[in-house]
Order: C-alpha cells, then structure tokens, then sequence
C-alpha cells in the first residue's frame, strides 16, 4: 500500500523496513536501532506527518534517509558476500524452523523455570512470623522488608541481564541465572541473621528475574508472530500464578516444617528445573547463532572478514550504557511514560503491601493458623484470572472493530470501558478488605475485596503495558524497562510502612488511605485516552534519546 500525496513507494519501504526492525527489537528484547531522525515518539502517526513535524530539529535529512536507506542497505546486502545468514528460509538450524517437539520441549522447560522465580517472591511471606521469633526481631520494618526485598532485585537485575543476553545470548544468561538463582536461595536456608536473609533474598531475585527478561524473547525467536498466542500464555501463567500459589503452599509448609524448609523446598525445585533446562535448553537468540556461524566459518574458510548479518556495530559499553540510561531518561522527561509508569507503580505497590501484611491481619484478627493463612491469598488470584479472562477478550474485540475501520492509533488500548471499572475496582477492593477486616466481619468478605483487588491490579498492568509499546514502538523496550524499575522499587518500598500504618490508623483507615491514593490514580489512563495523541506527538514532549 503506497502512501497519498507527494511521497511515493520508497517512503513506504522505509517505514516497512523501520515497522520490521521495530517489531524484531522489541521481541527480542532491545530497542530498535533506527537512524534518530526517524527514531521519534511519534512511531504511530503517518510519515507525512512525522516528517514535517521534524521541520524545525537538526534532522533535517529525514526524507533523505527514509527515501534512500532500504534500497542502499538492500543494494549493499546483495553486494556483500562476507555478511553471514542463514542458508535460506528453510535452514533448520534457524530456531523459526526447528520441529515443533524441539520448540515446545524448549517452552516447556522456560515455563518451569519461569514459575520458580516469581513463586520465590511470596512463598516466604507466610513463615515471617517464625523468622521475627527465631532472630528477635520485633520491627515492623524488617518483617516487610524480608519479603519485598525480593521485588527490588526484580528492578535491578534487568539492568545487567538485558544488555547481557544481546553480548552472548539467552542459553548462557538462564544457565548462570539458574544456578545463581539456587545457590543464593539456599545461603536464605542457611541464613544465621535478619541481615544475611535480607542480603540473600535480593541477590536471589536479581538471579530469579532472568526468564522474566528475556523469556518473551525465547518465545518470538521460536514462532512467528501469528503463532506465539499459545506459547506466551503458557508463559505468562508463572508470573501470574507464582506470587498467588506461593503463600498458599508455603503456608502449609511453614506450620510444618518451619520456615528455612520452604527455602529448602524452592532450591530443590529451582535446582532440578536448572538441571532440565541446561539438559534440554538450546541457544535460541539469532544474532548469536549467527555470530557462531560466522566464527566457525572464518576458522575454516581463513576470511578474517565474515561477519553476521546481524551484528551490530556497537562496543559492549554503549550497549550497557544505552540499557541503563535511555530508560532512566524516558521515565524522567517523557510525561507519558512517567505518569503511565507512577500509576502503575502505585497499584503493584499497593499489591505487595497486600502481601506482606495479610498473613499479620487473618492470623492476629481471625486466628488463622500459619498454615491455612496462605489460603487468604486465592481471592486475589481469581480476581487476577478474571481479569485477565474480561480485559484480553474485549480488548481485542474493540481493536479489531478499530482495525476494520483502519483508525487504529495506541490510545485506542486505553478504552475508558476498560480503564474506568479496572481503576475503580482497586479501590472497592481496598476499602472492602480495609473496612471488613477493621469490623471483624466474616473472612470470606475481605477475601472477595481482595478478589476486586486482583481485577483492578490486573487491568491496569496490561492496558498501560500495551499502550507503551504500541505508543513507543521504536524504544518500548525502554519504555516497559522503565515500568518496571519504577513499579518494582514501588513494591518493595510500599510493604515498608505497611504494618506501621495500620498500627496507626487501624485496618479501616489504613487501608482508606491507600484507597483514596489508589481513586486519584484513575484519571491517569483517561487522560491519555483524549489526550495522548496529542502529546505524544509534540516535539516539546519528545525525549531526545
């Protein structure tokens, strides 16, 4: 399809070319590296429009390279005969052709391992009690900060475990995640202090974060887009399931056994699946297979000059400092990712503030066994699968009917049927748990405000991270690393102040107070909805990245 007006088909390559690199970084984890004069925020709106918006900046080439640079790359492509790739579109060392029991086998195994980690996150939450009685502890602060430290390794060990699966693929990255992840758990099962337990519990959530990284981009190196549903759901299921199945068993094994065999429990588990995953797990990342192919050839061919297809010409340093900073910058000077990141950040917040105090509130309020205290958790899980269930069936309902009518723009992710009765959920969840708990009413009660809870989490967590990447194509791995430092240093920060603050205010107003925080955050996804658009494509807004 060839643009209107002035611009004819080699416009059109370009933004093909520049809508295939976009969709290939991202998968794979990275950003696109386009030419900065097409690299802006405003991925989403025509060429005609992108081009003259950037009238006034330094790039004034931009038709230039848009025009000339696909024929010129192709040219030089055909031209090259030391750029290595693969032996045609059927060549079965390519990952994309590998038979279907290779691919699944390697699905399987990265499910297994992606369920550990994140159950690592909350299997421990209901022995803390044990754990304050055995160290002496009697600070509100520890005992939160045990669990949630955890989640701040979720923030920090992307940082390096990105930039360090582009260097030398994913296969080595999760083999050295793995191994690190079981031997960190087990100095936890050992641990003789309250400070050696913190320590070790954030090294083991820097090591567990690996398949949470890149695991996404595992799945998009064996199937192509159309086929990935499948694959990404069985996936998905750990990180949904583990922080909600975690307290459930370790309730029960805690009563039992105390609180370092729950440790011991998660390492052999953690340590058997590495073992799978190193016996089954192939290197599944292109550019590297390619890199490979390429150094093997030299060595027999003697041409020091083959090189992969896929190689980019970046040192290893920008490739870290490009990690680390574009994010941070993103967040600090784009207005949408600030604000779409703060809001989400509040409710993941809030969420793990929710998961290390109810095991305090059923067993002092309700006399819940450390055992059966676990089960408090299942209402916020079935809320999480509802909507889940509710939010991917009318959200791919409403763009479709976009698609039909060719009027798709990113904001059309955020549909106030959608954002308004997620956003209010959470806060009907809160102050129903809050209220319920403060009276002493029923339990089955502050267990169903908990299951609103899990709704209103959920939905906003897949609106805003849809709407990131389809609104910062270009840079939405940047655009989601920023998410998730800030909503992970939320989630460990937030469970901090939580046990003090109804100590305070009470179970009733504690939790009001959250809830009111949690009310003043639902204009957030409305406003972008009208009026994200607009800002998005303001060069006033655009971060120069």
């Amino acid at each position: 399809m060839s643009l209107p007006g002035e611009y004819s088909n080699p416009v059109q390559e370009a933004r093909d070319l520049k809508d295939q690199k976009v969709s290939e970084a991202y998968q794979q984890g990275h950003d696109a590296e386009i030419p900065p004069s097409t690299a802006n925020n405003s991925t989403n709106v025509d060429i005609e429009k992108a081009i003259p918006s950037q009238a006034g900046s330094t790039h004034s080439d931009e038709r230039t390279l848009s025009e000339d640079l696909p024929k010129e790359a192709q040219a030089q492509e055909a031209a090259d005969p030391d750029l290595v790739d693969w032996d045609g579109p059927d060549d079965p060392k390519n990952p994309q052709n590998w038979p279907d029991s290779k691919k699944w086998g390697m699905i399987a195994v990265l499910a297994a391992v992606t369920l550990v980690t994140p159950l690592g996150s909350s299997f421990f939450a209901p022995g803390v009690p044990q754990v304050m009685r055995d160290f002496g502890v009697t600070s509100n602060l520890l005992a939160s900060f045990v669990v949630s430290v955890y989640i701040l390794g979720f923030a920090l060990g992307p940082l390096i475990i990105a930039p360090m699966s582009e260097l030398y693929g994913r296969l080595w990255i999760y083999n050295i995640c793995n191994v690190l992840f079981v031997i960190f758990t087990i100095c936890c099962a050992v641990s003789n202090s309250m400070g050696m337990l913190v320590a070790f519990r954030l090294l083991a959530g820097c090591a567990g974060s690996a398949p949470l990284t890149i695991g996404g981009g595992t799945i998009a190196d064996l199937f192509p887009q159309e086929k990935r549903a499948g694959a990404m759901a069985i996936w998905s299921m750990g990180p949904l399931l583990g922080p909600v199945v975690g307290p459930v068993a370790g309730g029960f094994l805690a009563e039992a056994k105390g609180w370092r065999w729950v440790f011991w429990i998660l390492s052999i588990v953690a340590g058997a699946f590495s073992i799978l995953f190193a016996s089954l797990g192939r290197e599944t990342y292109a550019p590297t297979l390619l890199a490979q192919k390429a150094a093997r050839l030299r060595k027999e061919t003697g041409n020091q000059n083959l090189k992969s297809k896929l190689a980019l010409d970046i040192p290893p340093k920008e490739v870290f400092v490009r990690a680390v900073v574009r994010p941070m910058k993103m967040l600090i000077f784009s207005p949408i990712v600030l604000l779409m990141a703060l809001y989400v950040a509040v409710n993941y917040g809030i969420l793990y503030l929710l998961f290390t105090t109810i095991t305090f509130v059923f067993e002092r309020k309700y006399g819940f066994s450390s055992g059966s205290v676990g089960l408090t958790f299942i209402g916020c899980g079935v809320g999480m699968f509802i909507g889940m269930a509710f939010l991917g069936t009318m959200s791919d309902k409403i763009i479709k009917e976009k698609q039909a009518k060719g009027t798709v723009k990113p904001e059309h992710r955020l549909p106030v049927i959608l954002t308004v009765p997620g956003g209010i959920c959470l806060p009907i969840g809160i102050f129903l748990y809050g209220w319920t708990t403060d009276k002493g009413v029923h339990w089955i009660v502050p267990i169903i405000g908990t299951a609103f809870f899990g709704i209103g989490n959920l939905s906003a967590l897949m609106t805003v991270q849809t709407y990131m990447v389809d609104a910062f194509t270009v840079h939405a791995a940047s655009a989601i690393a920023a998410n998730t430092v800030l909503r992970s240093i939320f989630g460990a920060v937030f469970p901090l102040f939580g046990l003090n603050l109804f100590d305070s205010l009470g179970l009733g107003w504690g939790n009001s107070l959250l809830g009111f925080i949690a009310l003043a955050m639902i204009p957030v996804p409305v406003f972008f909805r009208y009026y994200g658009e607009r800002i998005r494509t303001n060069p006033k807004f655009q971060v120069n990245l």
